[in-house]
């Protein structure tokens, strides 16, 4: 019996499946045991970034089963598809982190190819890892089809000498092995029990972020985020997810009916008052390029500034996703903004309902311990701040969650390294000084390129118990898991000749996240003079291949590292062809 809730004339995938001359494509369906009646249902593509490279993707083809079951309960025929990740953990220290970033446009870029190819007419994406999550947000406002976003879901801790124990402190502890504080067999003993189940990692670092951003966003079902990955809850998740996509269908809510300017002021709330990832900072101008919204970094940055940060998670805090999703999840928290008045409540979601009526159904409240209440934070202004000067005119980033307010000034003498290995080098050879100001440049999304992340030195200053008694600043990333005085996102990068590429040795840097300010003690004239005589970007090795091809597209950090012009330059949409 034909479905009569969807109109089939004005989807996409009638291009495959309807009329007299689309005989050979149909051929092809009934060859994988398609039905026709599955055949006259709306297709919904099923995208996940399933591989064996992380702990953070492994389980997620299992829990595209349960989406799909859900869609098919909805009246759709789902078509499971995969793309890449690049899995920061493995990534991280070394050359495979220039993939890291350029890996987010690549999963947009081959979701977007796939829904094209097949003419799917809606999208459920299922992610793990870092830039999966926006990579896979970003698609779906690419295309501007009805989408629902799942997260994988995070690890369990681990668990150590009766503590909780993640990654975070095996990074950090490769600094305590260095510096002769952790012995071989105590570091084989904590690298064994840090991560002992399929998810991301379990702090507030990227993946969680994002993870957050999708509900607060509105493309996730509220509270879908929150199961850590091994627990068998996510079925019912997911099952729902398939079912809430295709209401969207019945209902044509696209991706840009969701994600508007109110609904990523909303996800720049909850990155703050979560001690979020810097990284997000980088994401959300990205997706609001797809939709053709004008929101960067400093915008971003303006509301976290004036949001309160009451959300006790790891690394600048004491919890991990488990705890958070335990503690009533990212609904409480929302309903904890939407109290204080920082939230749009008007704001669509997946669901079909707005965030203040689906807030209306939620009965959790703080703990005091995971989540304070907003009118007790934990500090006034939010877990992440943006600064600007004559060192950084188009901004730059800083987490300070968990950093008293003394630890929030910085003065100190310039040390300049080219690259990040330079930089990693000298802590480990302890050739840096108490009180120094690091700078590490050439490693922005062009120069780098790649725009790395610079986990293995912070966590070896940290390990080395000098991750408060030095600075360090670069046109590169942090991963979420960074903690200390460090400022990312330094623009313009230095391959642009931004300031950051003309610092030298002993200038005296000033960093003043009270009050939003990165500089360096020089003149206008002074830095004029030394850019006359700068002599260009560093050359690097990637003279071809995809890194060479992403250094000549990606555009400013300030504006989400973007490969491409967005939406602003659309003469067509895909789901109206």
């Amino acid at each position: 019996m034909k479905n009569t809730r969807f109109d089939k004339s004005k989807l996409p995938s009638r291009h495959v499946t309807e009329g007299p001359s689309r005989a050979p494509h149909r051929s092809y369906f009934y060859a994988m045991g398609i039905t026709e009646e599955e055949i006259s249902q709306p297709w919904v593509g099923v995208a996940t970034c399933w591989n064996e490279a992380a702990p953070c993707n492994i389980a997620l083809n299992r829990q595209a089963q349960s989406v799909k079951m859900g869609v098919k309960k909805g009246g759709g025929t789902p078509r499971e598809f995969t793309t890449i990740t690049v899995t920061d953990g493995i990534a991280m220290g070394h050359e495979g982190m220039r993939s890291s970033l350029a890996s987010r446009d690549v999963i947009a870029d081959s979701v977007e190819l796939t829904m094209r190819g097949h003419c799917y007419d809606a999208l459920v994406g299922i992610a793990g890892c870092d830039k999966s999550l926006p990579g896979m947000m970003m698609a779906m406002v690419r295309l501007n089809v009805p989408s629902v976003f799942i997260y994988g879901g995070s690890i369990l801790p681990g668990r150590l000498n009766g503590r909780d124990i993640v990654v975070q402190d095996v990074f950090e502890a490769v600094g305590q092995h260095q510096a002769g504080n952790m012995s071989d067999a105590e570091l084989a003993i904590l690298e064994k029990l840090a991560c002992p189940s399929a998810g991301a990692c379990g702090g507030q670092y990227t993946a969680n972020t994002m993870a957050c951003v999708s509900e607060a966003i509105g493309l996730a079902l509220l509270n879908s985020s929150g199961a850590p990955a091994p627990y068998e809850s996510r079925d019912q998740y997911g099952d729902a997810t398939g079912v809430a996509v295709m209401n969207l269908i019945e209902k044509n809510i696209r991706a840009r009916d969701i994600v508007t300017r109110k609904a990523l002021e909303n996800a720049a709330r909850v990155v703050a008052c979560t001690g979020g990832s810097t990284n997000a900072g980088l994401h959300l101008p990205a997706i609001a390029n797809e939709a053709g919204i004008d929101f960067d970094l400093f915008d971003v940055c303006d509301i976290f500034h004036d949001t309160p940060y009451f959300v006790n998670l790891r690394p600048g805090g004491e919890y991990v996703a488990k705890d958070l999703f335990e503690a009533g999840g990212v609904p409480v928290v929302l309903k904890e903004l939407a109290k204080a008045g920082l939230l749009h409540l008007d704001c669509i979601t997946a669901s079909g309902r707005t965030l203040g009526e689906e807030l209306e159904l939620i009965t959790g409240e703080p703990d005091g311990k995971v989540i304070h209440p907003v009118a007790t934070p934990i500090t006034q202004t939010g877990g992440v701040v943006g600064l600007k000067g004559n060192i950084a005119p188009e901004g730059a980033i800083v987490k300070v969650a968990g950093m008293a307010p003394e630890q929030q000034v910085f003065t100190g003498p310039a040390r300049v390294f080219e690259c990040e290995e330079d930089a990693f080098e000298a802590v480990q050879a302890r050739t840096y000084h108490e009180g120094d100001v690091l700078v590490i440049r050439n490693e922005g999304p062009a120069g780098g390129p790649g725009m790395r992340e610079m986990l293995a030195t912070t966590a070896a200053l940290s390990g080395q118990g000098m991750g408060k008694k030095v600075a360090l600043i670069t046109d590169g990333r942090f991963s979420g898991a960074t903690r200390g005085f460090c400022v990312g996102h330094v623009g313009p990068e230095a391959a642009y000749g931004g300031p950051i590429a003309l610092l030298k040795d002993g200038d005296v840097i000033t960093i003043d996240a009270i009050k939003g300010e990165i500089s360096v003690a020089l003149s206008d004239a002074e830095l004029a003079a030394r850019k006359a005589l700068w002599k260009g970007p560093r050359k690097t090795d990637y003279a071809s291949g995809a890194l060479w091809k992403y250094a000549r597209l990606v555009g400013p950090t300030r504006y989400g590292a973007v490969s491409h012009p967005g939406a602003k330059a659309e003469t067509h949409v895909y789901m109206d062809q």
